[in-house]
């Protein structure tokens, strides 16, 4: 399946604040469709789907993406859920969202896509890049990359910058520190459900 493209305010409606995804909010208090306002019983499995497309749709993975990431969490040390948080807090899209780069995480991928970001001094054109601790996120150092950042500093998505993370707004530079702590991850979701859900396939 690949990346969503249709309606962000559709899937906010359906699954809740995504605050990576879309700053806008919803008119409407009820998921969308013709039985939106209907009162359903919801089975296990549903519940259990709906976190998972809360990690799909707020960080804009795909369906296989997210499975490699439950993978590698499942052979990393620790808890299942809090690594796979960890691991797509820390794609190189995200950070750059989280910094302010960008006005939300498909925003911040189209500037590493199109070449404005730099990691430790070099271009890296790759949203998924796993950012480590010590590495310098900047900009690129051409006077539309600059213009771009600058635009979206002043409107960032999110209020407060995470405290595995600094910015310096004059020099347009960001460094990760460490790895992201649970409390700072701004999605309201059950990590441990996903990994229930996929319990049956990775």
């Amino acid at each position: 399946m690949s990346r969503y493209r249709g309606p962000r305010l559709r899937v906010v409606r359906r699954l809740g604040e995504l605050p990576g995804l879309s700053r806008k909010t919803p008119r409407r208090a009820y998921p969308p469709g013709q039985h939106g306002q209907a009162r359903k019983k919801r089975s296990e499995y549903a519940v259990r789907l709906e976190e998972k497309q809360k990690l799909r749709f707020n960080y804009g993975v795909t369906e296989t993406q997210l499975l490699r990431y439950v993978r590698k969490a499942r052979r990393a040390a620790g808890s299942t859920g809090q690594v796979l948080l960890q691991l797509l807090e820390m794609r190189l899209d995200n950070t750059a969202f989280r910094l302010g780069m960008g006005p939300t995480i498909p925003g911040a991928r189209q500037l590493v896509t199109h070449g404005h970001v730099t990691v430790n001094g070099r271009v890296v054109n790759i949203p998924s890049y796993q950012c480590k601790p010590g590495d310098v996120i900047g900009v690129r150092d051409t006077e539309r990359s600059r213009n771009l950042v600058e635009a979206n500093l002043q409107f960032p998505g999110l209020a407060h910058l995470p405290s595995h993370l600094e910015f310096d707004k004059n020099k347009l530079q960001g460094k990760v520190n460490s790895v992201v702590e649970r409390e700072w991850i701004a999605l309201q979701v059950n990590e441990l459900l996903v990994v229930e859900y996929y319990s049956r396939q990775a």
